[in-house]
């Protein structure tokens, strides 16, 4: 089944001359004489774009490799414009299936006739991407809304894609030692979990709900309602928003939105939804993200496709904003002390040599606007600094290093100006204080309190065993204090006795006095008793 999707794969890679695409220059020594005499010269490349041919090619690869063109849009300045405005199309531009088809899905799960659920339902989808297709619709009480409607068959071609990607993550970990610091299997796995999450509606329309309450009545993001009573598990009902979609620029700069201000909340919602509510959208490419016809001077975004969300643990929050605040205070040793804190670098590293490889890296790029930084360059130094301290990539963090791609992509296109770092860091710095100041304790108490409300009742007889516990602790140091004193004045007042009394007299007091060796003693009897015993020979023996 793998060698056949395999195959498969190397089929369009052939139909549509993907080997085009990659300049002779940059393919391996060794590989140009068979690149040569490869087969593939004999498919004619045609008139076809190369920006489409790779659109094609994505297309017809199926779900995950749309998901991988859907994140390349986003990145025009890692992307020549043709191909990038090809891409573009992949984020709702995915040829649709049969609107017979999708009809009959929604009677399937819905368990009743179209007529009988929407008083209007449009046959012709509005938007199509790579796991699902959407239709508008009307309730029979006037609400508009959109029909979310799982492709159908994605799930065996998708799991026959993972699995090729398995196959892939573990050859590399066999043949390259430089792989297994990448970790490929554990992020493939983390990938698998966060992309079946999608075919399942009710875990997005959960993920929405959340992300609505997260934002209720806030003028950074909007987020429609979801109808519950015709959600199942492969459609969804949502309420229908007509906002301009984040990526047409001209619509936007016509109505008059303020841009810079657009941009700004952007990043603000991106570290809200980190580190306030530490629940992140993480599909947040153009063809999810919307804006507000209304109040252009104060826009506000609308967001959609809530399938792939992402959180972090208390510890990789926290790691993360101390990091980031130490790079936007240019602190390197900081940051590279908290990599060696983390667990995160090689054992062994040296802090202030980790701390050059990164200035060398990232100092170019502070206090300068999006426009001016070649992200592309600063990943690509990243890694090689990475590669040289056997850092190792954290694949619970995988999501959120996309989702943040995607934002700076966002920025790039709305406002090229936007000094990413001054609008990042005062938000950072204000959460770092509320988070060890005495609301956050208070917060964090009120968080225990139905734990400690079941032990108050045990409180009294807790203190009281307690007390007992500190009261025969302190009567046997008492013995074994007086013990000694007395085993000390037989060695003082006994100076004609033989090296055999001291010596005997020491063992026996440290092997019965000392408190920590009674504590290893509970561990070691044996070695306590045949050192008490030799006490006592060397005492008994005149």
């Amino acid at each position: 089944m793998r060698l056949y999707r395999l195959l498969s794969i190397l089929w369009v890679i052939a139909r549509y001359r993907l080997d085009d695409l990659v300049p002779p220059g940059r393919v391996p020594a060794l590989l140009r004489p068979l690149l040569k005499l490869s087969p593939l010269h004999l498919f004619p490349i045609g008139r076809r774009t190369r920006g489409e041919r790779l659109r094609l090619a994505l297309e017809a690869l199926g779900p995950i490799f749309i998901k991988f063109g859907q994140m390349l849009s986003t990145r025009r300045d890692l992307l020549p414009p043709d191909i990038a405005d090809e891409l573009k199309r992949l984020q709702d531009q995915v040829p649709p299936f049969e609107n017979q088809v999708a009809r009959e899905l929604v009677e399937q799960e819905l368990e009743m006739s179209v007529d009988e659920a929407f008083a209007e339902f449009e046959a012709q989808p509005l938007a199509s991407a790579s796991i699902a297709q959407v239709h508008a619709a009307r309730l029979h009480d006037g609400s508009d809304v959109v029909v979310k409607v799982i492709r159908p068959r994605i799930e065996e071609v998708m799991r026959k894609d993972i699995g090729l990607l398995y196959l892939f993550a573990r050859l590399l970990m066999k043949v390259s030692p430089e792989a297994r610091r990448l970790r490929p299997v554990e992020v493939v796995a983390d990938y698998e979990a966060t992309l079946f999450d999608e075919l399942d509606m009710h875990k997005e329309a959960a993920n929405t709900s959340q992300l609505k309450r997260n934002f209720l009545d806030s003028p950074l993001l909007y987020v429609p309602a979801i109808h519950w009573p015709l959600t199942r598990r492969r459609v969804m009902v949502q309420e229908r928003i007509r906002g301009i979609p984040v990526a047409d620029i001209e619509e936007l700069t016509a109505q008059g939105t303020d841009l810079r201000k657009l941009a700004e909340r952007g990043v603000e919602i991106f570290f809200t939804q980190v580190f306030r509510d530490n629940f992140f959208h993480a599909d947040m490419h153009p063809g999810n993200i919307f804006v507000s016809r209304e109040n252009p001077h104060d826009p506000q975004f609308i967001a959609i496709d809530c399938g792939i969300v992402g959180s972090l643990t208390r510890e990789d929050q926290d790691y993360l904003a101390r990091n980031l605040l130490a790079f936007f205070r240019q602190d390197y040793y900081e940051v590279a002390a908290l990599h060696i804190e983390s667990g995160w670098v090689g054992e062994g590293t040296r802090a202030n040599e980790f701390a050059a490889a990164i200035r060398a890296v990232c100092e170019p790029i502070l206090e300068k606007p999006l426009k001016d930084i070649s992200f592309g360059q600063v990943l690509l130094g990243l890694f090689q600094t990475a590669r040289r301290f056997n850092m190792e990539v954290q694949p619970q963090l995988v999501l959120l290093q996309k989702t943040l791609l995607n934002i700076e992509g966002l920025g790039r296109q709305l406002y090229p100006d936007l000094d990413l770092w001054a609008t990042a860091r005062p938000y950072l710095e204000r959460w770092m204080k509320e988070r060890a100041g005495p609301k956050a304790f208070w917060a964090e108490m009120v968080k225990q309190a139905p734990e400690l409300s079941h032990q108050l009742p045990q409180l009294p007889a807790m203190a009281f065993q307690a007390m007992e516990r500190i009261e025969d602790e302190h009567r046997a140091r008492q013995r074994q204090t007086e013990a000694i004193t007395t085993l000390r004045d037989r060695v003082n007042h006994a100076s004609s006795t033989s090296w055999r009394l001291r010596a005997g007299l020491l063992l026996v007091a440290g092997a019965f006095g000392w408190q920590p060796l009674m504590a290893w003693a509970e561990t070691q009897p044996v070695a306590v008793l045949v050192g008490a015993g030799l006490g006592i020979v060397l005492l008994l023996w005149r």
